[in-house]
């Protein structure tokens, strides 16, 4: 088998990396010569954990290689994965085809032989079959089938996601596109991993219902935890009490700043205009979304109320700006919604990422950009935790309290042990375990 990856972003080279690792031929196109004169150098433009050593090896066997000859990569592939970008469009939340449909118009002349092109960008209903008609329009005489596979993949984990899914979902309607589909996945079925073939328009919809609904317990829980502090309760037990019910689960329970990232954020908008369009509105979503946009823009006030009302004139040490650990990713991250509310009520940032710096700079103007975490809490008048990165779990608090100005410490992920902190002498703040939940008040 033979693959032709058009795109080289995050899905695209994650994607093909790992197609390489099952036995495949993997050929990954893009457009930027730079780029992937890059790849070929060794140099992987983004930060995934364990995905240089992948493409290196991959390539070194011969299974994996890049090329901006669209036309030699598509005549010789057995299936074609298109993995280009899908943002929210300028207006009313859509997603923006433009790439996907380009891909398609342009791939079309050079399919050789029976095809099948796969869609793996996530893209609304109804993108598979106008995708059939791009290429049918541009290549009548092509042989081929549409299907829709998409990804499932957290960034910091995508190479596990990838080798050993949840599910893999496949929107395939031809007996042979769903032969082609099954050889690619192969490995996986050797392994049990649950498979389900549908019609087009089920698997695009089920990335989108799937994105959505993490979503939505994410921000149920965030709303519970700001209840807890309200009523005296204390978020991370009720999260556990909910959790071990069979029904609810325990994961994506955990309180913090809102959700962010290149999927939760334009998923859940994409599925509302999809919804409105097809007059079933997902009011549920759109709340959802809503809530999610307040929120991030609110956690700055926890930082100026532990402040004592004003951070005018003081220095916050900020740690953490990518919308997760484990990735370089700032797309709409809680961080660039923070930390230029803090300036502009008067507060001078310095920051620290262990990743993410070069990223954000471009983002965040004026920021002081520190070389680890104690230098960015250097004189500070508080510090606010905005990202799990694992080095900022396990501070040195006595070295933390000699660096700061004063012991103020907000922790929007909710890290420490809140009893340990005060013991060390910090006026703590985190998210849904108000003190006296605790008995730590007075």
């Amino acid at each position: 088998m033979r693959i032709a990856m058009v795109g080289t972003g995050y899905v695209g080279l994650v994607s093909g990396a790992c197609f390489s690792e099952f036995g495949t031929d993997v050929v990954c196109v893009d457009n930027d010569a730079d780029k992937i004169a890059r790849l070929e150098k060794g140099e992987i433009p983004i930060f995934e954990p364990g995905l240089d050593v992948l493409v290196a090896n991959n390539r070194s066997a011969g299974r994996l290689s890049f090329t901006t000859d669209l036309a030699a990569a598509v005549s010789e592939a057995d299936a074609v994965f298109i993995a280009v970008g899908t943002p929210t469009g300028r207006t009313g939340g859509e997603a923006d085809l433009t790439y996907v449909y380009e891909a398609a118009r342009e791939l079309a002349p050079h399919l050789r032989g029976y095809t099948v092109v796969v869609d793996k960008s996530t893209v609304p209903v109804g993108t598979g079959r106008q995708v059939q008609k791009v290429i049918a329009e541009a290549n009548p005489k092509a042989d081929f089938d549409v299907a829709s596979n998409p990804e499932f993949l957290r960034e910091g984990a995508a190479i596990n996601d990838f080798m050993r899914p949840d599910r893999v979902i496949i929107g395939a309607e031809s007996d042979r596109a769903r032969e082609v589909m099954r050889a690619l996945y192969r490995p996986l079925y050797l392994i049990e991993t649950p498979i389900l073939f549908t019609t087009l328009e089920t698997a695009e919809l089920t990335k989108y219902a799937g994105n959505a609904f993490l979503a939505t317990k994410i921000t149920f829980i965030n709303e519970i935890a700001d209840l807890c502090e309200k009523v005296g309760a204390n978020v991370h037990d009720v999260a556990r009490g909910i959790g071990l019910d069979g029904r609810i689960g325990r994961k994506f329970l955990h309180p913090g700043p809102g959700y962010g990232g290149s999927c939760f954020p334009k998923d859940t908008v994409a599925l509302v205009h999809t919804a409105q369009k097809a007059g079933s509105p997902v009011r549920i979503v759109e709340t959802v979304a809503d809530i999610n946009d307040r929120r991030k823009k609110a956690m700055a006030g926890r930082v100026i109320d532990a402040c004592g009302g004003s951070v005018e004139g003081k220095t916050i040490a900020v740690l953490g700006l990518t919308f997760k650990p484990n990735t370089d990713d700032m797309r709409e991250a809680p961080s660039l919604e923070i930390v230029p509310t803090l300036q502009d009520a008067g507060a001078t940032v310095r920051a620290f990422d262990p990743e993410g710096m070069e990223q954000a700079s471009p983002l965040l103007p004026d920021v002081q950009w520190c070389q680890n975490a104690y230098e960015a809490m250097s004189g500070a008048d508080a510090m606010v935790i905005v990202t799990e990165w694992n080095e900022f779990r396990a501070l040195d608090l006595e070295r933390v309290k000699a660096a700061m100005k004063s012991p103020i410490m907000i922790d929007l992920r909710n890290i420490y042990k809140p009893a340990d902190m005060v013991a060390a002498g910090f006026h703590y703040t985190s998210v849904g375990r108000p003190m006296s939940a605790l008995g730590l008040e007075g």
